[in-house]
């Protein structure tokens, strides 16, 4: 993951014109009689919205030739798993049900498949591969295996190789074929598992303690049985070799020396590729800025100059824009939330029953609360923005469609409906209450992380987006009617649409699609929606804010928003497929992966010119003290972007660096310092920058976001430096040094350091709750507390004008 949220004028804007020197005239540079084109026909409006749309036709014609590609090559599904001698280990139905048992059971959330998922529980697929291989080499020595000498181990190990790897397949009767000592080393797995997850022992239940499983919650035989047989293919799929190649389904995924399981070539090779990538698209971002430093610092201020006033301060508040003030209600309750079912979830790893002694598992397994963590963080997120969202329209578009406030009032109570349903529905599932089949996949647990809730409440937040984006559409149609300026409303209106669009995308698989298919549109949602589309709105916006506000011209936004957005979305939409590497997907998912995932880091490492550029006009009159902690949480998001998405993003996006740490807590790290460091605290930023209206600034406890600000802040410094990374590199060193299924284990996630490490992780935890706790009692007092005077009349708005009447 990575991102550049809260880009609203950035460095890289283009300006009206290139910088010559002093004295030499306008078509020439430093006295030399080459004829240079302006900034305004090299990127001109015009210009930028060709490269936008060959761009974008080109990366998402990319994105689908290539996920036609992995519908191809994806690991086969069996009919049939059968011994040598013909005896039936697995049915192709038994692996397909196994799955629709391992999403009822929390899915991604208990543990992970292929490296994506939770971080208690083993890595299922790598669990499993090991488990086999350490079974089947007893089968092939017939006595102790370390009892042997050097050159008969070496023996038996290539002959476990050659079994593992060679895999079986048939493409004509889509059956696997093992040897009868694999079959057997197959069942005294399936013995493993099955008695993991029908608690059948005392050991086995001391095992569901450490991996934080609900002790109550057990699966009956045959569902179990089935779920062993998922597990399989997984790993199944992990060793053995694609049809003519050398490396498996999963590019050689996980580490596991006893298979033959190391870096492929490929690995290497685009490891270094990105690296060279990065560091060439940094001196070129570099030379470009300072190339341009004294044309931004001459064109940055408007036409008419710096506002003097607050143009917002009297503007009128709608009766919609009003409504939306619930919204950053509900958005202060589900933060609050989130962060204390993380503190619960995280204290999982040291005492996985309970909290502190309290019996929290009996009612609240890891695998509920990290459903809901993980689902509240993009909520209460996306609810802030698309809250955002409405409360701007008007203030762009200049007045109060009909029947707005009806609308806002709907989809507010179809989010709540939607939150309440789903998350009974997936603690429904989870403790076994809504069995395996349909009814668990339409209204209980889908299994898959961001995306767990079932698919009729995904159906509807669907709907509920669409509504949004007519609401919004229809909030800023005046502004998109207007000539001049209509290049930043018209990105706006791109991006909401995309909103509701994208988000659709997780509708294209089902409940028993292939789950590299499933992946492929999974990361559609979570990378594109969440982590490109948002972005590009959320800058849309602010920038056009900020013209309204008097604080950069039109021209200036327009351009910069737009060169943003083709920088960005030019290494994001294709940098997509850095999540998929070891998915079952081809080759070239590696080579593009890394290649564009490396390009979306490029931007973020000149954020401290662009935080240094915003200060400059973000404190140049009284008034815009009103805006000071909006300002601050947009300053914090530049911050993050660096260190979240770009330092700890670039640390685990390299092919070769996420071969040994994918599912580690070096993954938590990433995720942690970029999805609240940059788009929580935007999300923060944009809630207060609407209470700009819904509330009397001047009766603002500052004392209180000061605060939640620095507390916020520090406390994740805090949460990321002293304890998650450190794990995160702890584990990945056992996974370099021994094998990842090894890293995973309870005997490395349970080991005194790593206790150690999670425990320290509560001073950060302690200071980002007060944090926390010092914003919800400003919002509470910021809307509960005396308001100024509301003018609720209807259109037209006296005091607001579309938004391109600051153009320059």
């Amino acid at each position: 993951m990575s991102g550049q949220a809260g880009r609203c004028l950035g460095p890289a804007a283009a300006r009206p014109r290139r910088y010559t020197p002093t004295g030499a005239p306008p078509d020439t540079v430093f006295g030399r009689g080459t004829a240079m084109s302006d900034y305004a026909s090299e990127f001109s409006i015009r210009r930028l919205w060709i490269i936008f749309g060959a761009s974008m036709a080109i990366m998402f014609g990319a994105l689908l030739w290539f996920g036609g590609e992995i519908y191809h090559t994806k690991p086969p599904m069996p009919s049939v798993v059968r011994s040598a001698s013909g005896q039936v280990v697995y049915t192709g139905a038994e692996v397909r049900r196994g799955q629709a048992v391992w999403q009822s059971t929390g899915g991604m959330q208990q543990g992970s498949i292929w490296g994506h998922g939770g971080y208690v529980a083993p890595d299922w697929s790598a669990d499993w591969l090991h488990r086999e291989a350490l079974a089947l080499r007893d089968r092939l020595t017939n006595s102790s295996y370390m009892a042997l000498t050097e050159p008969d181990q070496a023996r038996i190990g290539a002959l476990l190789k050659r079994e593992m790897r060679t895999g079986g397949y048939d493409p004509r009767t889509a059956a696997i074929t093992v040897s009868d000592q694999r079959a057997s080393a197959i069942a005294a797995t399936a013995v493993h598992f099955e008695g993991l997850f029908t608690n059948r022992t005392p050991a086995d239940q001391h095992l569901r303690e450490l991996y934080a499983m609900p002790q109550n919650a057990t699966l009956t035989g045959t569902e179990a049985h089935e779920l062993g047989a998922f597990f399989f293919w997984t790993a199944w799929a992990a060793a053995a070799e694609r049809p003519g190649k050398t490396i498996t389904y999963t590019s050689n995924w996980p580490h596991e020396p006893l298979v033959g399981n190391t870096p492929t070539g490929a690995i290497f090779l685009w490891t270094f590729i990105s690296i060279f990538v990065l560091l060439a698209g940094i001196g070129a971002l570099v030379w470009y800025y300072a190339r341009e430093f004294d044309v931004w610092r001459r064109d940055t201020e408007p036409v008419e100059g710096f506002a003097t006033s607050d143009l917002f301060g009297s503007a009128t508040i709608t009766p919609s824009m009003r409504a939306t003030a619930k919204y950053f209600v509900v958005v202060a309750a589900m933060f609050f939330a989130q962060v204390l079912l993380g503190i619960v979830t995280a204290h999982y790893a040291v005492e996985g029953q309970g909290l502190y002694g309290l019996p929290m598992a009996e009612y609240f397994p890891y695998a509920v609360t990290r459903t809901w963590h993980t689902q509240l963080s993009v909520l209460w997120i996306a609810t802030a923005w698309l809250a955002t969202g409405l409360y701007v329209a008007p203030l762009l578009g200049g007045r109060e469609p009909k029947f707005q406030r009806l609308g806002v009032n709907f989809l507010f109570v179809s989010l709540l409906v939607i939150v309440v349903g789903s998350f009974a529905g997936e603690w429904a599932a989870i403790n076994r209450h809504l069995g395996a089949g349909t009814a668990n996949f339409w209204f209980g647990h889908q299994g898959y992380e961001y995306l767990d809730l079932g698919r009729f409440w995904q159906i509807y937040l669907f709907v509920g987006l669409l509504l949004w984006v007519v609401l919004v559409l229809r909030g800023i149609w005046p502004a998109l009617r207007e000539k001049a300026g209509r290049s930043l409303v018209f990105l706006v209106a791109i991006a909401t649409v995309s909103i509701g669009l994208l988000f659709g995308t997780g509708l294209f698989y089902g409940q028993h699609t292939h789950i590299s298919v499933m992946e492929y549109w999974r990361w559609w949602v979570v990378h594109l929606w969440v982590e490109g589309i948002f972005e590009v709105f959320a800058t849309a916006i602010v920038s056009a804010l900020f013209v309204k506000m008097g604080l950069v011209r039109m021209s200036v936004a327009a351009t910069s928003v737009l060169l943003a957005t083709i920088i960005f979305l030019g290494g994001g939409v294709l940098g997509m497929f850095h999540h998929i590497y070891f998915s079952g997907t081809p080759t070239a998912v590696i080579a593009l992966g890394s290649v564009f995932s490396a390009l979306e880091v490029v931007p973020l490492m000149v954020v401290g010119f662009e935080a240094y550029n915003r200060l400059k006009f973000e404190h140049r009159h009284g008034w815009q003290e009103a805006y000071r902690w909006p300002f601050a949480f947009f300053t914090s998001v530049l911050v993050w972007n660096l260190v979240g998405a770009g330092l700890f993003g670039f640390f685990i996006n390299p092919p070769l660096a996420l071969y040994y740490m994918q599912g580690l807590n070096t993954t938590a790290t990433h995720a942690h310092a970029a999805l609240f460091g940059v788009y929580g605290m935007l999300g923060i930023g944009l809630t207060l920058f609407c209470m700009r209206g819904l509330s009397d600034p001047a009766r603002w406890n500052n004392g209180l976001l000061a605060t939640s600000f620095w507390c916020l802040n520090i406390g994740l410094a805090m949460m990321v430096l002293l304890s998650l990374f450190p794990q995160g590199l702890l584990q990945a060193y056992q996974s370099f040094t021994r094998d990842y299924a090894y890293a995973r284990s309870a005997e490395v996630i349970h080991s005194p350091l790593m206790h150690a490490l999670v425990w320290m992780r509560v001073p950060g935890d302690l200071v980002f709750t007060v944090g926390v706790a010092a914003f919800i009692i400003f919002m509470v007092g910021a809307l509960f507390g005396r308001h100024r005077q509301d003018d609720t009349a209807d259109t037209p708005l006296p005091d607001l004008e579309p938004v391109v009447v600051r153009g320059g």
